[in-house]
């Protein structure tokens, strides 16, 4: 297992991980960005399976969030401002009305300080972020941590680690852009998803929770049994067609199995399972990526990949009913997805 460290400019590193077994991934200390993710298809060939800009300065201003770790917040704040212990807070509102991502500047738009270590066993860096009280408009000084892991079993580990000495509101993600098919070839539309959830959360028409929680039996959210995203895509059900024909909500996680998610992409073999102790997770289909941006492998377009934002519920904060997201004074936030990669015929 090897870590190597490639300086891109004085302040700006890459970090690269690599196993024995064809598997590699690429990580920025510019806001935790993993650019690239390398694995091998039932053939043996190697395949970056994540959307990553060509030009690395194009993540200064990005819109997608492309691979990026999402803080303090995950997700949409309802009308910008929450309140918390009888105080309102104010927050930058950069998605119409309300708050998405932590802010314009968030943790995907910050340097991280960066410490590597290696065994025969897994290769891995940790990335350091102190948030100071009152950054983008957050209670509390937030000392956060997210450790990525390459294991020998082809397993990307993402550990997010985080202490307050104010109680406020933290869930943090990884906004990565899955594509199976590999070199982005195709589209995501013939991924087949199997997710362990009966329950999403409903949104109206500016993305935000109602507070009600649907069942997803006899609807393209019906996951429980593998399907193609295609039924969601082309669905002309109201939750779909609400986020721009596709997905973009919160599934509950039921945990009647050891698996939270699983993708198989049947044309490469590629198969990805992801495990996490997190409540549930947003699922997006890049509905609203839009076409020419140019990445590693050819251009941005709608349905090019698929995020699985495994996180605590934005919608907490206003609608009751969800997993809280508020991280007591001096309490410990603790949380972990594994992503492991494999094949099958």
């Amino acid at each position: 297992m090897k870590v190597n460290t490639k300086y891109l400019n004085e302040t700006w590193k890459l970090f690269v991980l690599k196993n024995d077994f064809g598997m590699e991934v690429n990580i920025l200390n510019f806001g935790g960005i993993i650019t690239k993710i390398s694995t091998p298809d039932k053939n043996g060939k190697v395949e970056n399976v994540v959307l990553g800009y060509d030009n690395y300065e194009d993540y200064e201003t990005d819109p997608y969030f492309l691979g990026a770790t999402i803080g303090r917040v995950a997700g949409r704040i309802k009308n910008a401002h929450f309140s918390l212990n009888g105080k309102q807070y104010e927050l930058e509102a950069n998605d119409g009305l309300n708050h998405l991502h932590g802010g314009s500047n968030g943790f995907h738009q910050v340097l991280w300080e960066g410490e590597t270590f290696e065994s025969d066993a897994y290769a891995g860096v940790t990335l350091h972020y102190i948030s100071s009280d009152g950054e983008n408009g957050f209670p509390g000084n937030v000392k956060t941590a997210v450790t990525y892991t390459l294991t020998k079993d082809n397993e990307l580990i993402l550990d997010y680690w985080a202490q307050t000495d104010e109680t406020t509101p933290i869930t943090l993600t990884n906004h990565s852009y899955f594509n199976l098919a590999g070199n982005l070839r195709d589209t995501i539309h013939d991924h087949h998803v199997t997710i362990d959830s009966h329950q999403f959360a409903e949104l109206d028409d500016a993305l935000i929770p109602t507070g009600k929680l649907l069942d997803v039996k006899k609807t393209p959210f019906d996951f429980t049994q593998s399907q193609k995203l295609k039924g969601g895509i082309v669905s002309n059900f109201d939750q779909n067609k609400i986020v721009g024909n596709g997905f973009d909500h919160y599934f509950i996680f039921d945990r009647d199995k050891k698996e939270n998610v699983l993708v198989r992409e049947k044309t490469s073999g590629r198969t990805l399972a992801i495990e996490t102790n997190q409540p549930g997770m947003v699922m997006y289909t890049s509905n609203s990526l839009d076409d020419g941006a140019a990445l590693l492998e050819g251009a941005t377009q709608k349905y090019l990949g698929v995020c699985f934002e495994t996180q605590g519920f934005a919608g907490s904060l206003h609608e009751e009913g969800f997993p809280s997201i508020v991280l007591g004074a001096g309490d410990k936030y603790r949380k972990r997805t594994v992503f492991r990669f494999g094949v099958e015929e």
